[in-house]
């Protein structure tokens, strides 16, 4: 038996047999090396980028430790947005699905107080949430961390930036001295140090190499002369190597907005993810950049924290990063599970001490290259594969995926491999189907009928 075997751990048997049923057979470095720690019961602050399988060492952690008779909360994960909650949530239970009546409850911003006071009612094991929310909800006494046995912070340094110190001292305040701390973060700021310093306990520290080979990403520089060129430079990159998704990160709210609708403006289908976007348009352009309905997503370094796409073809800098380690975050997005990756990024005259700073981290010179030829602006962007509806009825309408499968597939309907992802949410679902046929689709849920009614149906643009 190897040592980064699963089944080397001292586990819960049923644990142990449905990670054999999900095909986990072997750890990720980061699992072989913080889960022997996490299981003896110590602290540790690790090194834990997106991709890591860091969300199923921190979840085994915590499962192996959870007594399921008490029915009280047991553990804690904070995380900076709803989408990396929602993720999290999502995977501690697919852990969890040997062991019966284990109860995870998401307590995140941008949703109802109400209906969460009443799953709190009712009682969980385990609680994932935002840190504004958690507090919100501490401070109103309907959250009590009296039998708290362990308290994770996801993604610490997101959660920093996003300006979260005074909700996270505030939640450590409230929480039992004698627990188990569990820290995870992408970059070692010196907040995240002090925080380390003041919560944890001689903590184990886990320091991974990144989760993939980075020479699977083909790295491009280019000097840009004129602020208007760095436009003119991603528009002819975007049409030179038509990636299916991409990413171009800003280092501003405003100007990630800007550009996105600039990009539209020329024909590119484009979308904005940054911090003012009501929750509501977050999940839309989430769905949609996922699905395949979009293929540009301009966004800021904090809103695409947790952004979850399994293939991205580019990722584009459109400003270096303000630091080499995020630089490098970025551009992991991309030249995932083996395939091959394009990160370019764009710098000015007064930017040769980022580059500089940048060359030294990644130990290789930077060159900067030629753009292509400006006869590509004759070309028209590529239009994605996918396009998005959106139905006005969702979970607690009782709708369900395979009710709006059905519809779509129905007598005269259109073929099953032209539906792709389908979301759920409250009160709305949205599903992708191929662009070339959005208007039978469309007609045939306007005309079908779900749960015995009808529900109201409109095309995203994008």
């Amino acid at each position: 038996m190897s040592q980064t075997d699963f089944s080397s751990l001292a586990l819960h048997p049923d644990l142990l047999n449905n990670l054999a049923s999900l095909g986990y057979n072997t750890m990720t470095p980061i699992q072989a090396q913080s889960l022997p720690p996490i299981l003896a019961g110590k602290d540790v602050i690790a090194q834990g980028k997106t991709g890591s399988g860091k969300t199923a060492a921190f979840g085994l952690g915590l499962l192996n430790a959870l007594e399921v008779k008490r029915f009280r909360i047991q553990s804690l994960v904070l995380c900076p947005t709803r989408e990396l909650a929602d993720q999290v949530a999502k995977e501690i239970r697919k852990l969890a699905r040997g062991i019966h009546n284990i109860k995870v409850l998401t307590l995140c911003g941008g949703m109802p107080f109400g209906p969460q006071i009443g799953s709190l009612e009712h009682g969980a094991h385990i609680v994932v949430g935002t840190p504004g929310r958690l507090e919100e909800h501490l401070r109103k006494g309907t959250l009590r961390l009296d039998d708290l046995k362990n308290l994770i912070l996801d993604e610490a340094d997101r959660m920093l930036e996003m300006g979260f110190q005074s909700a996270i001292d505030a939640i450590i305040e409230a929480a039992p001295a004698q627990r188990q701390t569990l820290l995870f973060s992408a970059t070692f700021p010196e907040q995240i140090e002090a925080i380390a310093t003041n919560i944890l306990r001689q903590p184990i520290r886990v320091e991974v190499a990144s989760s993939h080979d980075h020479a699977s990403i083909a790295q491009h520089f280019y000097k840009i002369d004129e602020p208007q060129q760095r436009l003119l430079a991603l528009r002819l990159l975007l049409l030179q190597h038509r990636p299916k998704s991409s990413v171009v990160f800003c280092n501003t709210k405003r100007e990630t907005q800007e550009l996105a609708d600039e990009l539209r403006l020329l024909g590119f289908s484009a979308l904005a993810l940054h911090g003012d976007l009501e929750q509501r348009e977050r999940d839309q352009t989430l769905v949609q950049f996922a699905n395949g309905s979009a293929s540009v997503l301009v966004a800021t370094d904090v809103a695409a924290r947790g952004l979850d796409i399994d293939s991205l073809d580019a990722v584009f800098n459109y400003q270096l990063a303000h630091d080499s380690e995020v630089h490098v975050h970025r551009i992991g997005r991309t030249g995932r599970a083996g395939s091959k990756g394009m990160a370019c990024s764009f710098f000015s005259d007064n930017e040769h001490y980022k580059v500089a700073l940048l060359e030294d981290y990644l130990e290789r010179p930077i060159e900067d290259e030629d753009l292509p030829p400006m006869s590509l602006l004759n070309q028209q962007p590529a239009e994605p594969l996918m396009a998005t509806l959106q139905i006005d009825g969702g979970k607690k309408q009782k709708v369900r995926a395979g009710d709006i499968l059905g519809a779509l597939t129905g007598e005269n309907g259109i073929a099953g491999a032209q539906v792709g992802k389908i979301n759920l949410f409250d009160n709305r679902a949205y599903v992708a189907v191929e662009r070339s046929v959005l208007k039978r689709a469309r007609k045939k849920l306007e005309h079908g009928k779900m749960k015995g009614r009808s529900f109201r149906i409109r095309h995203l643009p994008c």
